[in-house]
């Protein structure tokens, strides 16, 4: 179920996203790549573990930098940077143990993920073929 309201959500705020214009802006996507990194962040302060938050310091900081060059550079990369969010919450937990996190995060998080990573190529292509050819 976790995986369908996953799908859902993202579908939901993409479309909420385009509707109000959000994602209008070049930053919207890559905010919301920190946020989804920080979270996992959040689930070890509220389980009160340091040794987990720094654990969980390291794949955040590689998803800051993705969306941050991503910003800047391409937004492919931000693309990336969902997506492979979305590979590292299926294998989370086999590599960092992290009592915070809801046992039905891993799988919301990676439907929302790998959808949000969709929806945002689908909208870079749409948008470039939107453009006049420049002469």
């Amino acid at each position: 179920m976790e995986y369908v309201i996953g799908i859902v959500a993202a579908v939901a705020i993409g479309l909420f996203a385009t509707v109000i214009g959000f994602d209008k802006e070049r930053s919207f996507y890559p905010v919301v790549l920190i946020v989804i990194a920080a979270l996992y962040l959040l689930f070890a302060v509220m389980a009160g573990s340091t040794e987990t938050l720094v654990a969980e310091t390291i794949p955040a900081l590689v998803f800051v930098a993705m969306a941050a060059i991503g910003f800047r550079k391409t937004p492919w990369l931000v693309v990336a940077g969902l997506a492979l969010h979305g590979v590292f919450d299926f294998f989370h937990h086999a590599v960092i143990a992290n009592p915070g996190v809801p046992v039905w995060w891993p799988g919301w998080c990676l439907a929302y993920d790998v959808v949000a990573a969709a929806y945002l190529a689908t909208l870079i292509i749409i948008r470039r073929a939107a453009r006049p050819a420049s002469a």
